[in-house]
């Protein structure tokens, strides 16, 4: 990209903050040197990174703490050079925070799944990071056991330091020598234990002069007696030295050895320090992810000038790229235009070098191959150029160098010369742009520019608003019209006399005067359109608001009811099973007492109460259309063969075959049967193009036979005192008419005894071909008695 548009949008200080946020110097080098791509893979890329580090951040801070830049360090032990303490500290430190990061993405549950990969990437060096905690401490200074031969060295220094102390001492303490002392002290000079002896006693006190005060009435006096031990003192802090600058010495090969992967931890360490750096920067801004195209779309809603404090920033909405690729602003000065121009080229900028966009939730942005920007008074006076000079040499350079999809901002274009001169300029450059199918952001006072842009295709006018009434600027951006001079309205409002302002409206030609007026009805007109879209909005929202709350009440409605039902009629089929085995008592004793007269009618009297019982049993036995209520009463005038009805006593639905007086033959399935009219309810009309075929005689008697079965059938069968192998012979044939007749659910009840019974039926069903899953009763249908069987 240009240089020139990295100094015109501030850039600089975009790195700036950018190094505000990181935590190490490496992080901050990066920040500083950070330049945006024109590859859209890469800022793609970049993006990700940035989404990833937020994503941690938002859960706990990486230790970016104790980082400091080793690279020099590293090449100064690469030229054979030897590292101090300090240094050596530095690197320590490093190592330490190397290995911190890394167990801190080892040890994360966020998803971050490059960043991961980077920290995974560092290499640890445990045995430098060993050798280097033995020898120098968390002060950074050498071991005492750093060496054999230093822990020797120092044992003996200390015991030559504590012989002199106790000779001077036993010297201070001598009364003969006690008015030569200035001070009964033991100092230091030259690195040799001295006492302060007054000036006049000199003589008197035998020892060798290091030292006086400032007045020359003390001298500091290494006594004769000591002079040996500080030779020998001198001697091993000599050879401390020569052995600490071994040490140090072989620590710098150690560091050097593994200098390669150190450089390279570093480059990973800087890497996440400026990621995480980004991260920072968009909770700074209150910023959100852009999503990045190539097809040079760009559509931000509320942007905001990074620079500019958000509690006095004005956002800024920018549409682009999409139904046109040239935006022409107009509007008074000061009002906004070059701010709005610069803050669409600082987004870009931002977007293209990874950061996120201070603007509302899901901004959409291009990725430009190149930015040109024209903004600002470039007048040079060493150049001899002028304001329209200085602009129009720039613009010139960029038309050399634009291609299509670069983004081209321009201001004042045509500015600093004779207005139609400079509008036929401006119109011509921007006519080239259009050609060249570069997305352009221009801001102009020329009227015929407003009307040229409505009569090309892809150019759009736009203003900054501007209120008439308070003389005030509103910095919003309004896409859609051009902006008015409002030249007289200011100038009446400032005082000038209506007479001038009168005679300047009869200088300017009618069309403009006209033009003007067009462009105040169509701004009054956009902000009632806004307020009704407002008001629209609003309702909208109020009636999702309603349709939801409605459709959650019949929810819970319909599910109550279910309830209500289910439990009414287990309860009902409750009652009637255990009035049906009192009933089933009853007839058992009457068969008892009474005699073989009248067995006949005893029979049928039976017979009919069975019927009754199985009647109300199967009424009260739960059906999933019967629940829903499905259908209407079947009409013996209108039914026909084809037509669609529900038998209400098999709970299934079934074809119309024949229609015999009020009785219907029903094909369900495979199954032909005869049913009466009400006990069905209609469903729907046969189609028109099918015929009802008529059933053969063999298949009628089948179904009669058939029909006769499942009339019959019960849902439950009572196997108590049979043995295994009866009850199994006797439950597998119930099981199979129970699954011709469509049940899906019978009850086996076995009684509770022993258990074999129950044992052998349990073993019986679990390898039967029609059964889906058994389990014990309800308390109320027997509990462990009984067994509920569901068929497939």
């Amino acid at each position: 990209m240009e240089q020139e548009t990295y100094k015109i949008m501030e850039y600089d200080r975009v790195r700036e903050m950018l190094a505000g946020c990181a935590s190490s110097l490496i992080g901050k080098e990066r920040a500083q040197t950070m330049l945006p791509t024109s590859d859209f893979d890469e800022a793609v890329e970049w993006i990700q990174q940035t989404t990833e580090a937020v994503t941690v951040l938002a859960t706990a801070a990486p230790p970016f703490g104790g980082i400091f830049d080793i690279r020099p360090h590293l090449k100064k032990v690469k030229m054979g050079a030897v590292l101090d303490l300090d240094e050596i500290t530095s690197i320590m430190s490093t190592l330490y925070a190397m290995r911190n990061i890394k167990h801190f993405f080892r040890d994360s549950e966020v998803e971050a799944p490059t960043l991961r990969s980077w920290a995974r990437s560092i290499e640890i060096l445990g045995q430098l990071e060993r050798l280097l905690d033995n020898t120098v401490d968390e002060h950074g200074a050498m071991r005492e056991d750093a060496s054999v031969e230093l822990r020797r060295i120092r044992r003996e220094l200390h015991a030559a330091q504590a012989h002199i102390k106790e000779r001077i001492s036993s010297i201070l303490h001598n009364a003969e020598y006690q008015k030569f002392f200035q001070d009964a002290i033991v100092t230091v000079r030259d690195e040799r234990y001295v006492i302060p002896v007054k000036q006049e006693y000199r003589s008197r006190f035998p020892g060798i002069v290091h030292d006086q005060s400032a007045t020359g009435a003390t001298l500091f006096i290494e006594p004769m007696a000591v002079v040996e031990l500080n030779n020998d003192v001198k001697q091993l802090m000599l050879a401390e030295q020569q052995e600490i600058q071994r040490i140090l010495r072989h620590l710098s090969a150690e560091i050097n050895k593994n200098s390669g992967t150190l450089a390279e931890n570093c480059r990973i360490l800087g890497d996440l320090d400026f990621a995480f750096a980004k991260a920072r920067l968009a909770q700074m801004m209150e910023a959100n992810r852009p999503e990045l195209n190539r097809e040079g779309r760009t559509d931000l809603r509320e942007a905001r000038h990074p620079f500019i404090a958000k509690d006095k920033v004005v956002p800024i909405d920018i549409r682009i790229g999409e139904d046109y690729r040239m935006l022409l602003i107009t509007g008074p000065n000061t009002g906004g235009k070059t701010v709005s121009m610069k803050t669409l080229g600082m987004m870009v900028l931002l977007a293209q070098s990874g950061c996120y966009l201070p603007t509302a939730p899901d901004p959409v942005i291009a990725v430009y191959p190149n930015i040109y920007a024209d903004i600002g008074d470039e007048q040079s006076i060493e150049q001899s150029l002028s304001t329209f000079s200085a602009h129009m040499t720039h613009i010139v350079r960029i038309l050399k160098q634009v291609e299509e999809d670069d983004l081209v901002l321009l201001d004042e274009l045509g500015a600093g010369t004779d207005p139609e001169e400079g509008a036929a300029l401006a119109m011509a450059i921007l006519e080239k742009l259009l050609q060249l199918r570069a997305t352009t952001v221009a801001t102009t006072h020329y009227s015929e520019l407003k009307t040229f842009a409505y009569s090309r295709e892809g150019i759009e006018n736009a203003c900054v608003e501007f209120d008439v009434k308070t003389l005030r600027p509103t910095y919003r951006l309004l896409i859609g019209m051009p902006g008015a001079s409002n030249a007289f309205a200011i100038s009446r409002r400032l005082g000038l006399s209506e007479s001038l302002i009168l005679r300047a409206q009869q200088l300017v030609k009618a069309d403009h005067v006209q033009f003007e007026h067009v462009i105040n009805e169509l701004e009054n007109e956009k902000m009632m359109y806004e307020q009704r879209n407002a008001d629209i909005l609003e309702r909208q929202q109020r009636v999702t608001e309603l349709e939801a709350k409605v459709a959650r009440t019949k929810e819970e409605l319909a599910k109550k009811k279910g309830d209500f039902i289910r439990k009414a009629r287990e309860q009902s089929a409750a009652m009637v099973r255990r009035t049906r085995r009192e009933s089933e008592a009853i007839i058992k004793e009457l068969k008892e007492q009474f005699d073989d007269q009248g067995i006949k009618r005893r029979q049928q009297a039976i017979q009919d109460a069975r019927a009754k019982l199985n009647e109300a049993f199967e009424k009260s036995r739960p059906g999933i259309m019967a629940q829903k209520g499905v259908g209407k009463a079947v009409s013996l005038k209108t039914i026909q063969p084809g037509d669609i009805v529900y038998v209400k006593k098999l709970d299934q639905k079934g074809t119309v075959l024949s229609v015999q007086g009020k009785e219907l033959t029903v094909q369900i399935g495979s199954l032909h049967t005869k049913v009466k009219a009400s006990a069905c309810r209609f469903l729907d009309h046969a189609p028109k193009e099918m015929k009802a075929a008529a059933p053969s005689t063999s298949s009628r008697r089948q179904s009669n036979a058939f029909m006769q079965k499942t009339q019959t059938i019960g849902r439950e069968i009572d196997i108590r005192g049979m043995m295994v192998d009866e009850a199994e012979v006797a439950v597998g044939k119930f099981l199979d008419d129970a699954v011709m007749a469509g049940l899906s659910q019978v009850l086996i009840i076995h009684g509770k005894g022993t258990g074999a019974l129950r044992k052998g039926i349990h073993a019986y069903l679990k390898h039967h071909r029609n059964v889906q899953s058994f389990q014990f009763a309800d308390i109320t249908e027997g509990g462990t008695g009984a067994t509920v069987v569901e068929l497939k």
